[in-house]
């Protein structure tokens, strides 16, 4: 279903711009790749100062009973600041996904969260939000720009609770967690058509 949106994102963006030039962009988050997450993102242009942006992440490993399997589409409008794909911008973002993490070595607490809880226990379920987001991106040559970006938003969280990452009866099913903080964080490789 998801692929299937940034197909379709990928489609309306190539058809509406192909005659002009650096209206699109893919991208890859090189933070995500360093943990081995597939993540490939698209930016079309609207306007001269308006582009939308979808990104898509996907890891499904699992290292020594650590279980951290995820995938997450994150649609985003972006208002830049003085040009297109350059520059300062605002990004007011949704995002979506589900995940199965467990056995994470993890002792932190953070803006209400309990991520120590990550190391005892496996959550498995999905998640919805809503986040703004500030960013800059550099242009290092005519096609080429790097582009960092943080976000701050809520997320939805819906899950079943297992006692282990591998076996198990559920302990607890359908819990609600409210989770407010960052939701965005990426230092991008873009390619600009």
């Amino acid at each position: 279903m998801y692929s299937k949106i940034l197909i379709i994102l990928l489609v309306v963006c190539f058809n509406q711009n192909l005659a002009y030039s650096q209206n699109i962009a893919i991208k890859t988050n090189i933070l995500h790749d360093v943990t081995a997450t597939l993540n490939v993102g698209t930016e079309c242009a609207l306007a001269q100062k308006w582009t939308i942006s979808a990104s898509f992440d996907y890891n499904n490993w699992e290292i020594n009973d650590r279980r951290w399997k995820h995938w997450k589409i994150q649609p985003e409008a972006r208002y830049w600041f003085c040009e297109k794909f350059a520059g300062h911008f605002l990004g007011f973002h949704a995002h979506g996904g589900k995940f199965n993490l467990g056995n994470l070595p993890f002792g932190f607490k953070f803006l209400g969260t309990d991520f120590s809880k990550l190391k005892e226990d496996r959550y498995q379920g999905w998640f919805a939000g809503a986040g703004i987001s500030y960013g800059y991106a550099w242009v290092i040559s005519r096609h080429w720009n790097v582009e960092a970006t943080a976000g701050f938003g809520y997320s939805y969280c819906k899950y079943d609770l297992y006692p282990c990452t591998q076996c198990g009866e559920k302990k607890e099913a359908g819990k609600i967690h409210h989770y407010v903080g960052p939701t965005q964080f990426a230092l991008n490789l873009v390619y600009l058509f």
